[in-house]
C-alpha cells in the first residue's frame, strides 16, 4: 500500500509532538564544538562564543591548532576563530555595548602542555612555533559578537587579541572580573604562574608565594591607578584562585575565598571582615563548589542573597601546593553543604551565613545556571576529589597508579537537579523528571543559558593536552538540557519587548496574544513575571556577571483575550544589575517565551542615568477573558518569537532511536579502553611531559602551562612575551588601540596580521569621551 506525503508528514509530526513531550528534563547531544569549550558566554540570540586553552586540537585555523570558535544555536554547528594568544584558564565580562572582554591566561605553550619553544628571562613561555601561540598572561581580548547577516570574515567579527597594544598591568592567571555600576571591570587576584593551588608549603611568603601569585587588584578600562594590593587575597593565600565576586547595592563587593568572606569597597580598597564559612568548606577554584546569586525579585526587595554548595572540606594540610594535592583527592567526597548569605540586608541587621538544604549529593565543579522560571538548575561535576589535573599526589607519586588519567577527580555526577529558592526550607531540591547525561563533566566544563530557555552544557577535559583516549577524555560534544518547561505545548509569543531598558523612568508595555495561553485570562496575567537573564561569562563551574532580576509589572486583560503587560524598567541602581547585554523573558505560570537580548543601560563605561523608579497603573481584570492557546503541559512547542529548535527535534527523533539500542555496549567498551589508557598513561595526542625533557613518571616538571605541576622559586613579574609596551597606555583611561610607536612585532620575529595595523575601530571605547 501507497503511503501519501500528506500522511507520512501526519506521522512525522506525531512523532516530533512525542518527541517535543518527551525531551523535557532531558539532555540531548547537539553537534562539535571543535574547541574543548573551557569557557562559554553567549554573544547574541544567535552565536555561542567558545574558548579553549591552547592544546592539539584536530581543527586548525590559519595553520595552527585552533583554540577558539564560535557556535551557531540554529544549526548546532561550530566555526574555528582564531587567537594569537593562551586563554587558558582567563576570566572574562560583558561590557555595556555587548561586547566581551577576556583577561589573563597563561604563557605560551607546546605539544604535550610543555613551555613554548621561545622564552623569556623569567624562563616561562613567550611563543610556541609548532602551536603559533603567544604569552597570554597580560592578555585583554575584545569581540563584538556578530550575527549570521555579518561577515564573519571580516575583521570585525573577530577577536582582537594584541597584548602589545591592550593588555593588563599584571600577569593573571585565575583573576576573578566583577562589573561595577559604571560598567567598568574589576579583575581581582590569580597567578602569575600557577599550579594545582597557589601557595608553597609550608606557606612563608602568604602574599606573593615565591613570585607566582598575584594579590593586586586593576580596573578595565583602567582609571590610570596602579594595581594596588588586596589584604584579602593574602589572608586567603593559596586557595583564592576565581575569588567569588557580586556586587551589591551599595556599591561594594561580596567577596569570597578559601572560607573567609568580605565586602569590599573597590574605589577605596577598604575590606569590611564578614563570617568565615561555616564548616571552612571551600568553594573557590580547585574545590570549585556551585555558587551563585539568586533571582533578585520585587518580593524580596531586590535584596541579593548568594548561595553557596559543594565544594571541598579538605584540610589546610591535604590541599598540598603548586605541584599537587598531599592526598588521593579522587576518593575524597566532595561536600552537600549549602550556605546563604544575604550581604547586605535590608533591616540592617548582621551579615550572617544560613545553612540551606543540602545538595541531593555531593558535588566539586557543580555549576549553577539561573533559570527564567525562577529556580536555579546545577549540572556537571564529580562525587569526589576537586578541579585540577596532575601526574602525581602526595599518596600516589606514579601517573600510571592513578586511576583517572591526570584527574583529580571521581564520581561524576550525570544527573542535573532544580534549586527551588522560594520552596519551604527541607524541600528547596529535586530532581524529578530529570534524565541523564551519558558524558562525564568534570574539569574545564562549561554550561549557559541559551535565548530559548534551554541550556548548552559543554567541554571537560581534565588532562594537559588532548587526550581522546584517557579515563576522562578531552571533550568537544556539547549538549542542550531541557527544562520541565519544555513539555509545554503553548509558549508565551510577547510582542513590545524594548531593545532598552533603563535605570527607573517611564514604564513599557508588552502585549501577550490570548494564543499565549489556555484557561482564564486573569490567572495567567496574575502568574506572569518579565524577568531580565544575563547568562554570565561561564569557565570552571562559574558564571561570572550572572544575573536574574524580575521587573516589577502589572496588567490589563483586555475582552480578546489578550494581556497587556506594564512593566516597570530596572530598579534606579546600577549595582543591582551592571549596565551590558541581557535576555528578556516572558513567564506565564513558570513557562517562558523565548529570551530578547536588550541593552541595560545607556551602552557605555561611566556613570548611568537614573530616574525615579516607575508607577505603574493598577491591574485590570476581566473575569471573561481566556486564552486560546493548547493546554499547558501535553506538548513542547518552542516556537514563539525568537529561535526555533526543529534541528533540536528531529535530532532528539534520531538520537533516541540510537541511544537506546547502543549506549550500553558503547558505555561499557568506551570505559574499559578508556581505563586501560589511564592506567599505561597512553595519549591520542601528546604524551604528558616536562620542559621538553623527557622525565620518569611521578616527577613534576616545572611547566608554568600545566595548572597542577609548577613548583616556583622566584619569577619575574614584568610582561612574559611583551615588556614594557604592554603597559605603555594604562594611563588612558579608554584604552586606545593604537600600534604602540616603533612596534613590528616582538622580539621573536612575529608580524601582526595587516588588521592589528591600524587597530582603533576593535576597541569597543576608542575614542569615547
Amino acid at each position: 500500500m501507497l503511503i501519501s506525503p500528506l500522511s507520512l508528514l501526519a506521522v512525522w509530526l506525531g512523532a516530533a509532538s512525542q518527541s517535543r513531550a518527551q525531551k523535557a528534563g532531558s539532555i540531548v547531544q547537539v553537534g562539535d564544538t571543535l574547541v574543548s569549550a573551557m569557557m562559554m558566554f553567549l554573544g547574541n540570540e544567535e552565536k555561542v562564543y567558545i574558548l579553549d586553552k591552547v592544546e592539539g586540537n584536530a581543527a586548525q585555523i590559519n595553520g595552527h591548532a585552533a583554540s577558539a570558535s564560535v557556535w551557531d544555536i540554529n544549526s548546532h554547528t561550530a566555526t574555528v576563530m582564531d587567537l594569537v594568544t593562551n586563554a587558558f584558564c582567563a576570566s572574562g565580562m560583558h561590557l555595556p555595548n555587548g561586547s566581551y572582554a577576556t583577561f589573563g591566561g597563561n604563557g605560551a605553550i607546546g605539544p604535550g602542555g610543555n613551555i613554548g619553544s621561545v622564552r623569556n628571562s623569567a624562563g616561562s613561555g613567550a611563543y610556541d612555533a609548532t602551536y603559533q601561540d603567544y604569552d597570554g598572561t597580560k592578555s585583554i581580548r575584545v569581540i563584538n559578537p556578530c550575527t549570521s547577516s555579518d561577515n564573519f570574515d571580516s575583521t570585525q567579527c573577530q577577536w582582537f587579541d594584541n597584548p602589545a597594544v591592550l593588555a593588563m598591568q599584571k600577569q593573571r592567571w585565575y583573576s576573578a572580573a566583577e562589573p561595577m555600576a559604571d560598567g567598568t571591570v574589576v579583575l581581582i587576584g590569580g597567578f602569575v604562574n600557577g599550579g594545582y593551588i597557589n601557595r608553597n608549603y609550608p606557606n612563608t611568603d602568604p602574599a606573593y608565594e615565591g613570585g607566582a601569585a598575584e594579590p593586586t587588584y586593576e580596573f578595565y578600562p583602567s582609571n590610570g591607578q596602579t594595581a594596588q594590593v588586596m589584604q584579602f587575597m593574602i589572608k586567603t593565600s593559596g586557595l583564592n584562585a576565581y575569588a567569588h565576586t557580586f556586587n551589591m547595592p551599595s556599591g561594594k563587593m561580596l567577596v569570597q575565598a578559601n572560607y573567609s568572606t568580605m565586602l569590599w569597597d573597590p574605589l577605596t580598597n577598604t575590606e569590611y571582615p564578614l563570617p568565615d564559612m561555616p564548616g571552612q568548606v571551600v568553594r573557590v577554584y580547585p574545590a570549585s563548589g556551585a555558587v551563585a546569586m539568586l533571582p533578585l525579585t520585587p518580593a524580596n526587595n531586590y535584596t541579593p542573597t548568594v548561595l553557596f554548595c559543594g565544594g571541598s572540606n579538605m584540610t589546610d594540610s591535604q590541599w598540598g601546593n603548586y605541584s599537587f594535592p598531599v592526598i588521593n583527592t579522587w576518593d575524597y567526597p566532595a561536600s552537600t553543604d549549602c550556605q546563604r548569605i544575604t550581604p547586605e540586608p535590608a533591616d540592617g541587621s548582621t551579615p550572617a551565613y544560613e545553612q540551606d538544604d543540602d545538595m541531593l549529593e555531593g558535588r566539586t565543579m557543580g555549576q549553577f545556571i539561573a533559570l527564567p522560571n525562577g529556580k536555579m538548575l546545577v549540572v556537571n561535576g564529580g562525587l569526589n576529589g576537586t578541579a585540577g589535573y596532575s601526574t602525581a599526589t602526595g599518596d600516589t607519586p606514579n601517573w600510571s597508579d592513578m586511576p583517572y588519567g591526570m584527574s583529580l577527580a571521581g564520581g561524576p555526577v550525570l544527573t542535573p537537579a532544580i534549586y527551588d529558592p522560594n520552596a519551604p526550607q527541607g524541600s528547596r531540591w529535586s530532581r524529578d523528571g530529570l534524565g541523564s547525561s551519558t558524558i562525564p563533566r568534570l574539569y574545564h566544563s562549561s554550561a549557559l543559558l541559551l535565548p530559548d530557555a534551554s541550556v548548552m552544557i559543554a567541554g571537560s577535559n581534565p588532562n594537559v593536552d588532548v587526550n581522546i583516549s584517557t579515563y576522562f577524555p578531552t571533550t568537544y560534544t556539547a549538549e542542550i538540557f531541557y527544562p520541565s518547561y519544555f513539555a509545554a505545548s503553548t509558549r508565551p509569543v510577547p510582542s513590545g519587548i524594548p531593545q532598552t531598558v533603563s535605570y527607573g523612568g517611564d514604564y513599557f508595555n508588552i502585549t501577550i496574544p490570548a494564543s499565549s495561553y489556555s484557561g482564564s485570562a486573569n490567572d495567567a496575567a496574575d502568574n506572569t513575571t518579565v524577568m531580565l537573564m544575563r547568562p554570565g561569562w561561564t569557565t570552571h563551574a562559574m558564571n561570572m556577571g550572572q544575573r536574574a532580576m524580575q521587573l516589577n509589572s502589572t496588567y490589563t486583560v483586555n475582552s480578546d483575550g489578550s494581556i497587556v503587560l506594564q512593566v516597570a524598567q530596572a530598579p534606579p541602581n546600577p549595582n543591582l544589575f551592571q549596565p551590558g547585554p541581557a535576555l528578556m523573558f516572558v513567564v506565564i505560570d513558570g513557562i517562558p517565551s523565548n529570551g530578547t537580548m536588550v541593552t541595560v543601560g545607556n551602552g557605555q563605561i561611566g556613570k548611568q542615568p537614573t530616574s525615579a523608579a516607575s508607577t505603574l497603573p493598577p491591574s485590570v481584570r476581566l473575569d471573561s477573558a481566556k486564552g486560546s492557546g493548547s493546554g499547558g503541559s501535553s506538548g513542547g512547542n518552542t516556537t514563539s518569537s525568537g529561535t526555533t529548535h526543529t534541528g533540536a527535534i528531529i535530532g532528539g527523533i534520531v538520537a533516541a532511536i540510537a541511544v537506546v539500542g547502543v549506549i550500553g555496549a558503547l558505555f561499557g567498551i568506551c570505559m574499559a579502553r578508556r581505563r586501560r589508557a589511564a592506567r599505561t598513561g597512553t595519549s591520542g595526542a601528546y604524551a604528558m611531559s616536562s620542559t621538553g625533557a623527557s622525565m620518569p613518571m611521578g616527577h613534576a616538571g616545572v611547566r608554568t602551562s600545566d595548572s597542577s605541576a609548577f613548583m616556583p622559586l622566584k619569577q619575574d613579574n614584568s610582561s612574559m612575551a611583551w615588556g614594557n609596551q604592554s603597559t605603555a597606555n594604562l594611563a588612558d583611561p579608554h584604552y586606545r588601540d593604537e600600534m604602540s610607536p616603533g612596534y613590528a612585532g616582538n622580539s621573536y620575529g612575529h608580524q601582526p596580521s595587516s588588521e592589528y595595523q591600524t587597530s582603533g575601530e576593535y576597541d569597543p571605547y576608542y575614542q569615547r569621551r
